[in-house]
């Protein structure tokens, strides 16, 4: 036994050690110090670079490029979000480095190129919030125009994979730079698509509606101007967002909270809350209207945008005038929030549209229109200067003009949907005899909400914001502060095809007051296809007035006491079909919060800096008699 483990002993030593094989020693640890994987290979190019604008500062610019690309057209957008932010940089397929809209682009043949604006993330100069052009308000010599010229002629110039055409596009501040191109345009710009573009920011886009201002957007200046590259978010301490803000007072008084009353552009805001010379100037609607139309261009806007629901229409509304051929200004209106025609259009919240929306606007008009104007020997595109999606029958049309309905040279004219007693609503006027007029009291202290609560913060990952302008308003219906006006039910559709306009005549206690008008289509009791919709309140087209303005958007004034008052309130544009067995409803409610800051109903100089002694209730009455008659105008069509 003893001679046997000896020899095993021996063996298991003269085992261990010998030699390796290799001759090589064995490392101490297997995992070396260094290891380069190799990667597969990229099947684009992506160059980042430095483009030198005509004042020397140098923007930075990402250029994605399809292998193999050659004669191939450019896009450019120019962005304050950050260009790299568009970019997955460990990706080795175009439509693993892009995304969305974009990296289909790339897949049809084109060069994408992502700049950040001057004073943004990598760009050198400094940073003006939706920069004004060159002019009262911009002192310099540069601006969104020049800055876009600069930089398509540098790229014509270098990039050798190109054609030498150029088009522009972006949504929301993308598409306002976008817009801002077509100012004194490159000849190398041969089309722009402004998605939803930031047009009037007083009127009817992201900052304010007829003059009540957005307060939830706080959020959005604070991450745009507090640092270069948005490093800062917005602090959100509850989870109800409600309660934040009805706790913070004013929007003057939240802003300071958060140190913004030293930002220059929260100054700027709070120095003009009425619509002056500051605010028009800026419009780039007017500054269309003025400006040639060489560039061909398709507006593309969403029916339910939650931000800039006023910008395209009024931009194609701008341009059409000087389309005398109809072959260079184009709007399509799709079924779509902010932004949707991006992504997945098949639904939007509960309602849902038989197809993919936004899919087939890319590959029916979105791709074809770019393929003929920057694709060297491309067809004609086959398309119509307006495309719409007519929602309730969920079919596109197809038409020469829009609206289509107005006082005269259209289809049809617009017609009166008359409030009603007893909180109807009739295509005739009141009849003699009836209720004059519906009241409710409006307190600041417990305003009526925009959605349904807990409202979560704009941008957090469970907020419901991108869906909010599509949410079943019985919520507010239930409210004594919301006045409901519902017609009977439909034997026969009514389709409109236009822009919506509330008359109402009303009357406060105060000396101010908000009204808030809603355009809503509501469902059967029972619906079989989808059982939830049963009695569902859709909204069509809703928006906001602030009294003060009724007369005069630049120069506000007290509301008279307890005396009828006409008001005018231009609604969104819709393109949308009221089905047998559905019915028509309005609501009226005074206020709209938190999106709207609260309005004290006291007339004060500067609601920014209301105090809050200045917030009293008021008793608010909507007249429906037949000399003081309240209705909505309706673009009815065939």
């Amino acid at each position: 036994m003893l001679k046997s483990a000896l020899f095993l002993a021996l063996l298991t030593m003269a085992v261990h050690a010998a030699p390796s094989t290799t001759g090589a020693a064995i490392p101490p640890s297997d995992i070396p110090a260094k290891f380069a994987p190799v990667k597969p290979p990229q099947h684009f190019t992506l160059r980042e670079v430095m483009i030198p604008m005509r004042d020397g500062v140098k923007l930075h610019t990402y250029i994605v490029i399809a292998k193999g690309l050659t004669r191939a057209p450019m896009l450019l957008s120019r962005t304050p979000y950050g260009a790299g932010q568009a970019l997955h940089q460990d990706a080795t397929r175009i439509d693993g480095l892009l995304s969305g809209a974009t990296a289909q682009l790339a897949e049809a043949g084109y060069i994408i190129v992502l700049q950040d604006i001057r004073g943004r993330f990598g760009s050198e100069g400094d940073y003006r919030m939706l920069r004004p052009l060159v002019g009262p308000l911009n002192a310099t010599k540069v601006d969104h125009a020049t800055d876009a010229y600069d930089t398509i002629d540098w790229l014509v110039k270098n990039v050798r994979e190109s054609n030498g055409r150029v088009g522009t596009i972006g949504t929301s501040y993308v598409g306002f730079t976008t817009l801002m191109s077509l100012i004194h345009p490159h000849p190398a710009l041969k089309a722009a698509v402004p998605f939803n573009p930031v047009v009037d920011i007083w009127t009817g886009d992201d900052l304010f509606h007829h003059g009540a201002f957005r307060e939830t957007y706080l959020d959005w200046v604070y991450e745009l101007v507090s640092d270069k590259n948005s490093a800062l978010p917005w602090p959100e301490p509850r989870h109800d967002a409600y309660q934040t803000w009805l706790s913070a007072g004013s929007a003057g008084a939240a802003a300071k909270a958060q140190g913004m009353d030293t930002l220059p552009y929260w100054q700027r805001i709070t120095e003009h809350p009425a619509y002056d010379a500051y605010w028009q100037e800026q419009a780039l609607d007017r500054t269309l209207a003025d400006a040639p139309l060489s560039v061909p261009t398709l507006h593309v806007h969403s029916q339910w945008d939650q931000e800039d629901i006023y910008g395209a229409p009024a931009a194609y509304a701008a341009m059409e005038s000087k389309d005398r051929s109809n072959e260079a200004n184009f709007l399509v209106i799709g079924p779509w929030r902010h932004g949707g025609a991006n992504g997945t259009g098949t639904e939007l919240g509960a309602i849902k549209f038989g197809e993919d929306t936004a899919a087939e606007f890319r590959k029916n008009v979105l791709i074809p229109f770019l393929d003929a104007h920057l694709k060297d020997g491309a067809p004609k595109a086959d398309i119509a200067p307006v495309i719409v999606f007519e929602t309730g029958s969920n079919v596109w049309r197809h038409y020469d003009r829009w609206p289509q309905s107005c006082d005269s040279g259209c289809p049809a004219k617009s017609q009166a949907l008359y409030l009603q007693p007893d909180h109807g609503l009739a295509f005739s006027p009141p009849a003699a005899g009836g209720q004059a007029y519906d009241e409710y009291v409006s307190d600041p202290a417990k305003p009526v909400t925009y959605r349904l609560r807990p409202i979560r913060p704009t941008y957090s990952q469970d907020s419901s914001w991108g869906r909010w302008l599509v949410d079943d308003q019985r919520f507010a219906e239930d409210r004594p502060d919301v006045l409901t006006y519902v017609g009977p039910v439909l034997t026969a559709p009514v389709r409109i095809a236009g822009q919506p306009i509330a008359h109402l005549i009303a009357s406060t206690s105060g000396s101010d007051s908000d009204w808030v008008v809603k355009l809503i289509d509501v469902y059967p009791d029972q619906t079989p296809k989808q059982p939830e919709m049963g009695g569902y309140e859709l909204p069509i087209a809703m928006d906001i007035l602030r009294g003060r303005y009724r007369d005069d958007p630049a120069h506000p004034t007290p509301i008279p006491s307890d005396q009828p008052i006409r008001y005018t309130l231009k609604l969104p544009n819709a393109d949308h079909v009221f089905l047998p067995g559905h019915r028509i409803m309005v609501q009226i409610q005074s206020s709209w919060f938190p999106l709207y800051d609260r309005n004290p109903q006291t007339y004060v100089p500067n609601i920014f800096f209301a105090k809050p002694e200045d917030y009293r209730k008021a008793t608010q009455r909507v007249f429906h008699a037949p000399d003081a008659a309240s209705f909505v105008e309706l673009p009815v069509v065939p």
